[in-house]
C-alpha cells in the first residue's frame, strides 16, 4: 500500500477511517444480520425441493421429466445456458474494468468473481443432471480403459466440458489471488479456528513492497487471460447449437448473441446482488448509488446490443430463404409458446428502457424490480431457443410436438437457485464480499482528488 503523509492521511480519516472499512467488512463475517439467515433459510428450502426431485428422478428414470421424442432437452439444458450466461459478467467485467483503472468496481468486484464462480458450479450440474445417471459421467473422460472408448473431440458438447473447466479454474484463481491481501487482514483480527483458516489462505502474506509488486503483477496477468477466455466460453456453448441443422439454431450470428445476453444476464444479476448484499450487511457508505447508477447504464447499454444482435437474427431469417426457420419464427410469435416469446422480448428489450430513466437508476427497490425482470427475460430467452425449435423441426411428425416441463424438471431448477444461494450465503460468511485494501485504495484516490481540488 502506498505511504501517506499527515494531511492526507487526516483527509481519510475524515471520509471513512480506514479502521472503520475493517471493522463494518469483517462484521459481515462473524455477525451477520437476520436477513441474512432469512436468505440462508430460504436457499435451503429451494435446494432441498431440487434434492427430492432429483433423487426421485433416480429412481423413476428420466420420464418423470416429461422428456420424449424430439424433445430430448428441456428445463436443464435452457437453465444450464442460463447459468452459464450468469458467470460471465463477474470476472469478466471486472477484468476488463480493473485493467482501464475504474475505481467504481472495486466495492463490487468481489461478489461479482463469486457470482462467476457460483453459476458456473451450477450450470455444470445440469450436465450430470439431465444425463439422468449421473455416475455414467465418467465415460466423457478421455483416459485409457479396456474398453478402447474415447470422448469425440469434435463434438461440441466435449468442448463445452472443457471450456467450463478451464474457465471455472481461472476464475476461482482470479477470485482466490484478488482476495489474499483481505485474507491477511482477516488472519490479524480473528481468533480460534478462523485464525489458522485465514493462515493458511493468506500465504503467509506480509504486505511487503516486493509482494504487492508480484501480486500486481500476478492479478494483471489473470485479468487480460480472462477475457479472451470468458468470450471463447460462451461462444463455444454457441456452437451446440449452430454447428447443427436444427431450424432457428444454424446461424452464424449465435457466438455474439449468446455473448452479449450472457453480458446482459450477468450484470443484472449483479444488479441483484448489489442491492441485497447493500441490504443483508449495511454496506451503503461501500456500495453507493452512484455505483448503482453506473451498474445501471452498463446494464442499458448492453440490453441495446442484446436487442440490436437479436432483431438481426429475426431479420436474417425473415428475409432468408430457410422457409423452416422462417416457419419457427412465426409459430414463435403465434403458436402456443408465444405467451413466453413476447414476454422474452418485453423483458428483455422494452423493460431496459426504464434504465434511461435517473430516478429509476436512484431507487434500490425500482433496480431489483428492473433487475429481475431482466434476469426473466434472459430466462425466457433461453428457452425460447430450446423448446420451439424441438417442437417444429423438419420432420412432419416433429410439427406441433409442444412440450411443457412436468413438476420434475421445475422443482430441480428451482433447487438450482437454491443451490447458489446456499454457496454465495456460505461465501459471504467466509469471505469478505467486499474488498478492504481496494476499498481504502479508492478512499485514498478520492481523497487526494478532492484535496487537490481545494489547493486549485
Amino acid at each position: 500500500m502506498p505511504d501517506f503523509t499527515k494531511g492526507e492521511e487526516k483527509d481519510i480519516r475524515d471520509t471513512i477511517a480506514w479502521a472503520q472499512i475493517n471493522g463494518d467488512v469483517l462484521r459481515s463475517l462473524s455477525k451477520p444480520r437476520f436477513a441474512f439467515w432469512a436468505l440462508f433459510t430460504f436457499a435451503l428450502c429451494l435446494f432441498s425441493i431440487g434434492v427430492a426431485c432429483e433423487v426421485y428422478q433416480w429412481r423413476r428414470g428420466l420420464g418423470v421429466a416429461n422428456f420424449d421424442n424430439p424433445h430430448v432437452w428441456g428445463l436443464y439444458i435452457s437453465t444450464f445456458i442460463f447459468w452459464i450466461g450468469m458467470s460471465h459478467s463477474g470476472t469478466l467485467l471486472s477484468a476488463i474494468l480493473h485493467i482501464i483503472h475504474a475505481d467504481w468496481r472495486k466495492p463490487i468486484y468481489r461478489f461479482a468473481e463469486a457470482m462467476t464462480t457460483f453459476s458456473l458450479m451450477t450450470a455444470g450440474l445440469f450436465v450430470l443432471i439431465h444425463l439422468g445417471r449421473l455416475w455414467k459421467f465418467y465415460y466423457s473422460l478421455p483416459y485409457p480403459s479396456e474398453r478402447m472408448l474415447w470422448p469425440n473431440f469434435q463434438s461440441p458438447l466435449l468442448w463445452d466440458a472443457i471450456a467450463i473447466f478451464t474457465y471455472l479454474t481461472s476464475s476461482i484463481l482470479f477470485l482466490y489471488v484478488g482476495a489474499i491481501p483481505d485474507f491477511a487482514i482477516c488472519r490479524d483480527n480473528a481468533t480460534g479456528w478462523r485464525k489458522h483458516f485465514y493462515s493458511m489462505l493468506s500465504l503467509g502474506w506480509m504486505g511487503t513492497d516486493r509482494q504487492w509488486r508480484s501480486f500486481r503483477v500476478t492479478y494483471l496477468t489473470i485479468a487480460c487471460f480472462l477475457i479472451p477466455l470468458a468470450v471463447s466460453v460462451h461462444s463455444i456453448v454457441a456452437s451446440d447449437f449452430a454447428m447443427s441443422q436444427q431450424p432457428g439454431w444454424h446461424v452464424t450470428s449465435f457466438p455474439p448473441y449468446f455473448v452479449a445476453g450472457a453480458l446482459y444476464s450477468g450484470c443484472a444479476a449483479i444488479i441483484t446482488l448489489f442491492i441485497v448484499l447493500r441490504y443483508t450487511f449495511r454496506f451503503e457508505e461501500y456500495m453507493t448509488m452512484p455505483i448503482l447508477d453506473k451498474v445501471g447504464r452498463l446494464t442499458f447499454a448492453i440490453a441495446m446490443v442484446w436487442t440490436y444482435l437479436n432483431f438481426v437474427e429475426y431479420a436474417s431469417v425473415w428475409y432468408g430463404d430457410d422457409m423452416y426457420a422462417k416457419d419457427l419464427l412465426i409459430q414463435k410469435a403465434t403458436g402456443p409458446y408465444s405467451p413466453f416469446w413476447w414476454g422474452m422480448n418485453f423483458c428483455g428489450s422494452v423493460v431496459p428502457l426504464l434504465l434511461l430513466s435517473k430516478s429509476v437508476r436512484g431507487s434500490p427497490t425500482a433496480m431489483m424490480i428492473v433487475s429481475l425482470l431482466l434476469n426473466l427475460g434472459m430466462w425466457l430467452e433461453r428457452w425460447m431457443i430450446v423448446a420451439p425449435t424441438f417442437s417444429h423441426g423438419y420432420y412432419p411428425w416433429t410439427m406441433d410436438h409442444d412440450q411443457w416441463p412436468g413438476f420434475v424438471q421445475w422443482g430441480i431448477v428451482l433447487g438450482s437457485f437454491g443451490w447458489f444461494g446456499l454457496l454465495f450465503m456460505l461465501f459471504c460468511k467466509l469471505v469478505p464480499s467486499v474488498s478492504m485494501y481496494e476499498v481504502k485504495e479508492m478512499v485514498y484516490h478520492r481523497t487526494l482528488a478532492q484535496r487537490h481540488a481545494r489547493e486549485a
